[in-house]
C-alpha cells in the first residue's frame, strides 16, 4: 500500500516536471558532480524539474545559455566577465568551487625549480590569448624574460601524454583532476598554484550560469534549480565516494581510481572557507574583472555587481 502511494505521488512530479538543460564547459568531471548527484537521488524531481545534463557542441555554454536553448550552464568567472563586456547578457549564480584549484605543473624531473626556469620551457597551451598574457604577467613578477618560453598548441592534449612524450614541458591544469592523477598513476609532478602567485588570480572556476532574461521571467526556477544543485553539492561534501559512484554511473568511461581520488579533494574545496556553498564575494569579481581591463581583454570596465549574483542561494 505504501508504495502505491509513493507512487500517486511521485506521478504528478513527472508529468508536470519543467524542463530544464544545463549545458557543461567540458567532458563530464568532478566540477559537475553535484549536478549528477541532485538529478540521480530525485533533488530535482521534488523541485519539478526534469533536468537533461549535456555537453557543448560548436557554441560555448555562455553562447548557449544567452540564446535560451539552455536553461542553465557550468563557465567561469573569466569567461562571464568577457562575455559580459562584449554585451552577453548571462550571469554566474553560483560558485562551484571556492577557490581557484588550477596553476601550473611540470614533471618533477624535468628540473624546473622556479618561474625563472620556465625561460627555454615549452609550454603546452590550449590556445587562449589569456593563457598568454597571465604567463607574461607572472613571468614579469618572478622576473623572468616571458618571451624566452616556447608555446606550442596542443588543444586538448593529456597533461600525462604531453609531458611524458617530450611534446611540452609545462602547462596549466587543475589540481582536482591532473594533480590528484598524478598521485594516482605514481608520476611526480611540481604544481605552482595560482592563487598563491597573486590574489588576482583566485578567481572562481567553474561557476553556474543562467541568463538575464530568465533571472526576469522566472526566479522562482532559478530558486528551485539552485536549491536543489547545492543539496547535490553538500552531498558530495559530505559522501564523496558515493558521489563518485553517481558520477561514474552517468560517465563510465572515467578512470574510477582518478574519480573517487579526485572527488575527496574536492570535497573539501566545494564550499572551502566560505559561509555556504555557492557564495561569491564582490571583491574577487572585481579585482579579476581589472586584471583583464588593464591587460587589454575588456575594452571597458564591466559592472561586476551584474555579473553575479547570491540572491538564489538557499
Amino acid at each position: 500500500m505504501k508504495k502505491i502511494l509513493v507512487l500517486l505521488f511521485l506521478i504528478p512530479l513527472v508529468l508536470f516536471a519543467e524542463e530544464v538543460t544545463v549545458v557543461l564547459d567540458w567532458y563530464p568531471n568532478t566540477n559537475h558532480t553535484g549536478l549528477y548527484v541532485a538529478k540521480d537521488l530525485g533533488y530535482y524531481e521534488e523541485e519539478g524539474l526534469n533536468v537533461e545534463i549535456v555537453q557543448p557542441s560548436r557554441l560555448t555554454a555562455e553562447q548557449i545559455v544567452a540564446s535560451g536553448k539552455a536553461e542553465f550552464g557550468v563557465s567561469y568567472q573569466e569567461a562571464v566577465t568577457l562575455a559580459r563586456g562584449e554585451g552577453l547578457p548571462i550571469v554566474s549564480i553560483a560558485a562551484v568551487i571556492q577557490h581557484n584549484t588550477s596553476g601550473f605543473a611540470w614533471l618533477k624531473s624535468e628540473g624546473i625549480k622556479s618561474v625563472k626556469d620556465w625561460e627555454g620551457k615549452k609550454y603546452g597551451t590550449w590556445g587562449s590569448p589569456i593563457e598568454r598574457a597571465t604567463i607574461e604577467y607572472i613571468m614579469k613578477k618572478y622576473g623572468a624574460d616571458p618571451s624566452k618560453v616556447i608555446f606550442v598548441n596542443v588543444g586538448q592534449m593529456d597533461f600525462f601524454a604531453g609531458t611524458l612524450n617530450d611534446v611540452f614541458d609545462f602547462a596549466w591544469i587543475f589540481y582536482g583532476w591532473d594533480g590528484v592523477a598524478s598521485k594516482v598513476k605514481g608520476i611526480e609532478i611540481e604544481f605552482l598554484p595560482l592563487r598563491e602567485i597573486d590574489e588576482v588570480f583566485d578567481y572562481y572556476t567553474p561557476v553556474l550560469i543562467t541568463s538575464e532574461s530568465l533571472i526576469e521571467k522566472n526566479p522562482d526556477l532559478v530558486r528551485r534549480f539552485l536549491r536543489a544543485t547545492a543539496r547535490g553539492y553538500e552531498y558530495a561534501i559530505q559522501h564523496p565516494v558515493e558521489a563518485a559512484k553517481i558520477l561514474l554511473k552517468y560517465a563510465p568511461e572515467l578512470d574510477e581510481k582518478i574519480v573517487v581520488e579526485s572527488q575527496k579533494y574536492l570535497a573539501g574545496q566545494y564550499r572551502a572557507d566560505a559561509e555556504k556553498w555557492g557564495y561569491q564575494k564582490e571583491e574577487v569579481w572585481r579585482r579579476y574583472a581589472e586584471w583583464l581591463h588593464s591587460t587589454g581583454f575588456l575594452k571597458e570596465m564591466i559592472d561586476v555587481t551584474k555579473a553575479f549574483t547570491n540572491e538564489f542561494l538557499p
